[in-house]
């Protein structure tokens, strides 16, 4: 009898053929033990295959729990990055429109200071008109009143020709 101690079975399909072939020595030649062994060898390389296929399934399970769990991190990621760019969106048409609301109170304070600017141009224009038509009034003014005395001397001087005696006076 072998010692089963010592004794190392394959695993397999070689361990559930020699498992047979034992089983079958043992039952054809009366020995109970090797019959044993055999049952137990077969028995042995049937749960080592069980414990391979359990293993693989549970290494297939993992990997598809990895696969899932790499799925929802980048959907996670996805969506981390599309608020992302939705905050950069909303944070560049903030500053859109502050530069635009910037230039618009730029725009409108220009206008006012032209505006203001005509208005300071068209005051001195009106007051430079009513001066140089008030220089035109007094110089017409003292125009006639040369006139005015021009022609009263040359009355005087036709009645002091038409009357000497008014002359001496």
């Amino acid at each position: 009898m072998t010692d089963p101690d010592r004794e190392q079975t394959a695993g397999g399909i070689v361990g559930r053929l020699a498992g047979r072939a034992k089983e079958a020595a043992g039952s054809a030649l009366g020995r109970g033990d090797l019959a044993h062994e055999g049952r137990l060898q077969r028995a042995q390389a049937e749960a080592e295959r069980e414990a391979a296929e359990k293993a693989e399934e549970a290494a297939l399970r993992e990997e598809e729990a990895a696969l899932e769990e790499a799925a929802v991190e980048a959907e996670v990621e996805r969506e981390r990055l599309r608020t992302e760019l939705e905050a950069d969106a909303l944070r560049e048409a903030a500053e859109r429109d502050r530069r635009l609301a910037e230039l618009e109170a730029d725009a409108g304070e220009r206008r006012q200071e032209a505006a203001a600017e005509l208005g300071r141009d068209a005051q001195e224009a009106a007051a430079e008109l009513q001066e140089d038509r008030a220089a035109a009034k007094a110089a017409a003014r003292a125009e006639t009143a040369l006139r005015l005395e021009d022609e009263a001397r040359a009355a005087e001087a036709r009645a002091d020709a038409t009357d000497p005696k008014e002359a001496e006076r």
